[in-house]
């Protein structure tokens, strides 16, 4: 028997045609890209002349095991916004303009109607967020990754002013610590999530403010584009963090500097009703909660005392309720919870 490709289970020709639709999502009316869709890289024009020095902002993020939930669950586009949503927070805490996107799809098996469904929603993703997919990978690996299972990943570039750059080395003790409501689990805790599934099958269909457990947690991760990028420029903003994976206290930290501490009371915190049904009906305790969910708080910002008011009107213009949890004491980088969840 000949030894070819498709009875390896990769079909090129079948590739080739996806990849020719998928080209289409792929934005060539951006005029800083120089290059036509098919080259084997991205040429991206960085010219920029109303920044004096410029300074390139850089991250890699993949969306973790709730990828495996959307696409059990048919909801692969969120999380495709939960990947791009996720990268633009990380660089916008920077003080940083998304620019470009490179994606990357890991299949067992290229089904032409999915990958079509994910290029085309990180492309509009990229688009919401003020950036443009500029191209990217897909790889299709049988007998390596199971066939139905896509693993999602992308890089972004962000530009910024380097004299500009939001890294926290402003806070002194007296600023005010906002939180920025979340829009629910966000893209951390799933294996959490998924454990719980699987002990529990009847939480998926569990009423959660009127919505499917199911559903509440597979609502894309939100991002902070709009409500941010326009604020780079303020003076009395000197620190964003973005709750991921380690909650406020392993995520505001690593922002501040070596002499104070931020002091979060958490009975201020505005608890979704999914973090409160995780605390009313799960054995985890508040401190492993707060370790391993953002409960409730997407964002943090650290303010100049004073200018808490601007910050929270200029939040809710956009609909993201802001209000503050915490304040910056004498300390040693560390963040200190007084109080209790209620």
């Amino acid at each position: 028997m000949a030894f070819t490709n498709e009875k390896s289970g990769v079909n090129i020709n079948a590739a080739d045609a996806a990849k020719k639709k998928m080209a289409g999502y792929i934005d060539g009316k951006n005029p800083r890209v120089l290059n036509k869709t098919g080259a084997f890289a991205s040429v991206y024009d960085i010219k920029f002349p109303e920044i004096k020095n410029p300074v390139l902002v850089l991250k890699t993020e993949e969306p973790g095991s709730k990828q495996k939930l959307a696409v059990e669950y048919g909801k692969v586009e969120n999380v495709c916004y939960d990947m791009i949503n996720h990268l633009t927070n990380d660089i916008l805490v920077m003080g940083a303009t998304p620019l470009t996107v490179q994606d990357a799809i890991i299949c067992g098996k290229m089904e032409p109607d999915i990958v079509e469904r994910i290029v085309k929603t990180i492309s509009k993703a990229c688009t919401e967020n003020g950036s443009v997919l500029t191209g990217g990978e897909t790889s299709e690996q049988p007998n390596v990754v199971e066939r139905g299972t896509y693993i999602l990943t992308s890089s972004i570039v962000g530009i910024a002013e380097k004299d500009g750059l939001i890294d926290g080395s402003k806070i002194t003790e007296g600023d005010t610590v906002l939180a920025l409501a979340s829009s629910g689990v966000h893209t951390n805790g799933y294996s959490f999530l998924r454990m719980l599934m699987s002990e529990r099958p009847e939480v998926v269909d569990a009423l959660i403010g009127g919505e499917r457990f199911i559903d509440v947690i597979l609502r894309p991760h939100k991002s902070y584009y709009k409500e941010l990028i326009g604020l780079f420029q303020n003076p009395n903003l000197v620190g964003m963090a973005h709750i991921t994976g380690g909650g406020i206290k392993g995520n505001l930290n690593r922002i501040l500097p070596e002499t104070v501490s931020a002091e979060i009371d958490l009975k201020t915190i505005k608890l979704l009703p999914i973090f409160r049904y995780l605390k009313d009906t799960t054995p985890t305790d508040d401190e492993e909660l707060l370790k391993t969910f953002n409960m409730g708080v997407g964002m943090t910002i650290v303010v100049k005392r004073g200018s808490e008011d601007f910050f929270i009107n200029h939040m809710k213009a956009f609909g993201t309720d802001c209000y503050k949890i915490g304040t910056i004491i004498k300390g040693d980088k560390t963040v200190r919870f007084t109080g209790k969840l209620v």
